[in-house]
């Protein structure tokens, strides 16, 4: 097989996993807008809360995950 008959057979498959991803980030924005999917931020406390107006959930963290550093690698 030629070598850009190759990278051609390549490019469209990346091209085609770049579309699909491109559907699933577009659902994903649509689930989000309608409040199907929260977003949950952590705290100092160590639970979890998700904004959603009155429907708020605190969960409490494993204890492997609050004695975590505060930053971790970097300069």
């Amino acid at each position: 097989m030629k070598t850009t008959k190759l990278m051609a057979i390549i490019l469209g498959i990346l091209i085609l996993v770049s579309v699909v991803q491109a559907f699933q980030l577009n659902g994903l924005k649509e689930k989000i807008a309608k409040g199907q999917v929260s977003i949950g931020s952590s705290s100092n406390t160590g639970s979890t809360t998700s904004s959603g107006g009155s429907n708020q959930r605190t969960s409490a963290l494993p204890s492997s995950v609050k004695n975590l550093p505060k930053m971790v690698g970097g300069c």
